[in-house]
């Protein structure tokens, strides 16, 4: 897939400062002060770490998920990979769900299952970087929707090895 930069949404490493914080901000706002931030792996950790910082929560973790396998080349439905993530810690605890982009929407709509099936949730909200106009989850914050594909800076320049290159 050939896409020239018109074609793209550019999201550069001061940008993405400026936009986590501005999320971080309408989620105090909004006057949810959440127990724990779950980043999306990997394109929700780099803002999910951000937003821990600005909204001083202490707890951050992780769901490792798998979706996207190239530009604009997806599995048909995302998976969850083995995790280390102990259910019973989101007993009674407010969660914010970072992600980098609310695509298709299926991914948050995993994760959101995912902690509500726990059933011992207190709550569950999202706040991604980006929306696009077509997702099926609509995040509770989001910084900026467009229907571009969008460079996001830690991930734009491709791995420096590939793990088969790696030893």
């Amino acid at each position: 897939m050939c896409m020239t930069d018109t074609d793209r949404e550019i999201l550069t490493w001061e940008l993405n400062g400026t936009a986590c914080r501005e999320l971080s901000q309408m989620v105090a706002d909004d006057g949810f002060k959440p127990d724990i931030i779950l980043g999306i792996a990997r394109g929700g950790l780099i803002p999910a770490g951000a937003i821990a910082y600005a909204l001083d929560c202490k707890i951050l973790i992780s769901l490792n998920v798998e979706f996207y396998t190239g530009i604009g080349e997806t599995l048909s439905e995302p998976v969850l990979l083995p995790s280390l993530l102990e259910s019973s810690g989101l007993t009674d605890q407010r969660v914010l769900v970072v992600d980098d982009v609310a695509d298709s929407g299926k991914t948050l709509k995993l994760v959101d299952d995912y902690c509500e099936e726990q059933g011992r949730v207190a709550e569950v909200r999202n706040a991604v970087i980006y929306r696009k106009p077509h997702t099926i989850t609509a995040p509770d914050y989001f910084w900026r929707e467009t229907d571009k594909w969008i460079n996001f800076p830690w991930s734009v320049d491709g791995p420096v090895a590939t793990r088969d290159e790696i030893g």
